[in-house]
């Protein structure tokens, strides 16, 4: 079993994780809290199908944060609002790449947010 595959199957994104039945609309969603949700208007996690509609779902690749650590920020900019430091070694799991920034959420429930590409390394690297 590969590191990669390893963190897959610990975290909450195993196959039991995919909605099995017909996805349908219901109602109104409640409000979701921002920081811990990955969802944004065009994207979520995949394990959030069937409860939020967006156009489209993403199944987590589960990353590092390399040597020397990185900070989270709330957009995909170097100007953009720091929401935590990040240490070498936390596993941040990728949702979206665009440009030279990954969005994503810290481990399997924590804060949601931008990192530079450039501070990602794969799992065991």
């Amino acid at each position: 079993m590969t590191i990669e595959s390893a963190l897959i199957a610990q975290s909450a994104f195993s196959g039991d994780a995919v909605p099995a039945e017909q996805l349908a609309l219901s109602g109104p969603v409640p409000r979701l809290e921002a920081d811990h949700i990955p969802v944004r208007g065009d994207l979520a996690h995949i394990r959030l199908a069937g409860k939020v509609f967006v156009p489209h779902y993403s199944v987590p690749m589960p990353r590092v944060i390399a040597a020397g650590g990185t900070e989270l920020r709330r957009a995909g900019r170097d100007d953009a609002d720091v929401m935590a430091p990040l240490d070498a070694s936390t596993v941040f799991n990728v949702l979206d790449m665009a440009g030279n920034w990954a969005w994503g959420q810290v481990g399997v429930d924590g804060l949601v947010g931008y990192v530079p590409l450039a501070a990602l390394a794969e799992p065991g690297a």
